[in-house]
């Protein structure tokens, strides 16, 4: 597999570019604002050019969760084509749920400006049509999460299978992404915690690292 000997460190590249990436998520959170309705719509407002920009980084993210997915196949695919293939769709979905979120995000943006400009008597149909999409935003990302976790969790498995990173960096992976699992599923009974996904964070970082920097030798000499 001598021609393929670059896919490792991409890989590891790719891992650490969607960490990186992923921060755009929490920049538009920032923006939009867990509070009201009105108090959405108005931040928006005032920060068109940030918003743009994070949505803007959400389908480049978007994108790279896609390369991520398409490495890891390449990579695992033969130690069980059949799991490899089943954690490959959970990514692509997961891909196809965060353009959503994007689009969702970009649609507040005429309506903030337009809530801005209108009457006090107008102000109850922005803020309905405000709160459609701020739930739409949330509800498709609570499923990204469902999508992200039950792929990683089948990747880490594969990897722990194949030992090609330390057994223990697999178990970490297996039960940070668990945890990602468990948020998405509270987030359905409206229970958010940043803590349940914070791990998973580190988590990436290490082994987009250790990847980058060790590579993967039982991979490189097959």
């Amino acid at each position: 597999m001598s021609s393929d000997k670059n896919i490792p460190r991409l890989l590891g590249v790719a891992f650490l570019m969607v960490l990186l990436l992923t921060f755009s998520e929490f920049w538009a959170l920032s923006i939009i604002g867990t509070g009201s309705v009105s108090d959405s719509l108005v931040s928006i407002s005032n920060n068109l050019m940030p918003l743009r920009l994070s949505i803007l980084l959400g389908l480049v993210l978007s994108a790279g969760i896609i390369v991520l997915a398409v490495l890891l196949f390449v990579v695992l695919q033969k130690q069980n084509k059949a799991i490899a293939l089943i954690a490959l769709s959970c990514y692509l979905l997961e891909s196809v749920t965060l353009v959503l979120r994007q689009l969702s995000v970009y649609a507040l943006i005429p309506l903030a400006l337009e809530y801005t400009k209108a009457g006090a008597l107008d102000l109850s149909y922005f803020e309905t049509s405000g709160a459609v999409f701020l739930d739409i935003g949330r509800w498709v990302y609570d499923i990204h999460l469902l999508f992200f976790a039950l792929g990683g969790i089948l990747w880490y498995i594969l990897f722990y299978r194949t030992r090609y990173i330390p057994r223990l960096l697999s178990i970490w992976g297996i039960v940070a992404v668990a945890l990602v699992l468990v948020a998405s599923i509270l987030a359905g009974f409206e229970i958010r915690s940043i803590a349940l996904v914070l791990p998973n964070a580190v988590f990436e970082l290490a082994i987009g690292l250790w990847i980058v920097i060790k590579g993967i030798k039982s991979y490189e000499s097959d």
